[in-house]
């Protein structure tokens, strides 16, 4: 046997240890033409679950295939290495009892900026951030990029050591999960009044209760086909995406990559070129369309993923929320 067909062989014996297995009743084609049986699921939309706590196991996940779910997703900003291996794991378990198949996707952390809070691991290994703090439209707050800073009710410590160069008075900047709708109380709103080299001074605009994992988005504040706001200068993949992703592309047979963040074409090449370098040339990119900055550069980035996710969520920060629904369409 030469040495590349040993190699080969090496890799054929690993791609058929992490492939899925795919069933079929029978091997007649013309079963496609028949009816589907009544009870048969069939949708145009499909259903994509996220695989956090309260599904992590393989009876839930079962449930969840049986109802329709067609991929599970992992999403690295929350939990560890461990509890998204545990949770493909499970799906794969259960995609063997019920015969039923699903894609696999892993949803990077990318650009993300978060507060830094205090936080403790439940017993399946999730974190869960603790503290609970009440705002009052008009209150004072500082957020500060001083590593040794631990959060306040008025100070919140931000992980991103160049914030403050992103900011200046009159910015608005968001904290909390996502695009309210001005029913919840678990947003809030700030106006920057203020700028240090490690301090934003800001007024809140509205009162809120913030808790559990906060996420910082500084609202674009320009009009028309032109961005002046400054771009954070992180990574498109976080040396924690590319550790993730790799130690997962090795047990597990990936889909689909989310690529959070994504701001142009340049992007989606950059983050192939790491799948292929790391032999995930056969998983797919999502594209998630987060930022302004994405929109403008959207015919691009369409040419070069393989799908598009409209992230409404915080493309909603960044455009007025009374055009997301133009926007989305």
């Amino acid at each position: 046997m030469t040495s590349m067909t040993r190699t080969n062989s090496a890799k054929t014996a690993v791609a058929a240890a992490k492939a899925k297995t795919h069933f079929f009743k029978n091997t007649d084609l013309s079963t496609v033409l028949e009816p589907s049986a009544a009870n048969a699921h069939w949708c145009g939309t499909k259903v994509m679950a996220t695989i956090g706590p309260s599904i992590h196991d393989v009876d839930t996940l079962s449930q969840c295939l049986e109802a329709g779910m067609v991929a599970g997703r992992v999403d690295l900003t929350w939990g560890p290495l461990e509890f998204h291996r545990n949770s493909l794991s499970y799906l794969q378990e259960a995609m063997k009892r019920t015969r039923r198949l699903a894609s696999t996707v892993i949803d990077t952390m990318g650009r993300e900026i978060m507060i830094r809070g205090q936080w403790q691991v439940n017993d399946q290994g999730y974190p869960w951030v603790l503290g609970r703090n009440e705002v009052s439209a008009g209150q004072k707050m500082i957020i500060t990029t001083r590593e040794d800073a631990v959060a306040t009710e008025t100070l919140l410590p931000i992980m991103y050591p160049k914030f403050t160069k992103m900011a200046q008075r009159g910015d608005t900047i968001y904290i909390a999960r996502y695009l309210v709708s001005g029913a919840e109380s678990s947003s809030l709103y700030l106006e920057v009044t203020d700028v240090t080299d490690t301090e934003v001074h800001c007024v809140a605009q509205n009162s809120a209760v913030l808790e559990g994992l906060l996420c910082v988005f500084h609202a674009e504040r320009s009009t028309g086909n032109a961005l002046s706001n400054v771009q954070n200068e992180l990574p498109l993949l976080s040396d924690w995406d590319k550790h993730c992703i790799q130690a997962l592309g090795a047990e597990f047979e990936i889909d689909f990559i989310s690529l959070s963040y994504c701001r142009s074409a340049e992007d989606v090449r950059e983050c192939r070129a790491y799948l292929s370098s790391i032999g995930m040339t056969h998983t797919k990119i999502l594209a998630k369309v987060e930022t302004r900055q994405a929109l403008l550069n959207f015919q691009g980035i369409l040419s070069e993923a393989d799908g598009i996710v409209i992230s409404r969520g915080n493309l909603g920060l960044d455009v007025d929320p009374e055009k997301m629904a133009l926007v989305q369409k």
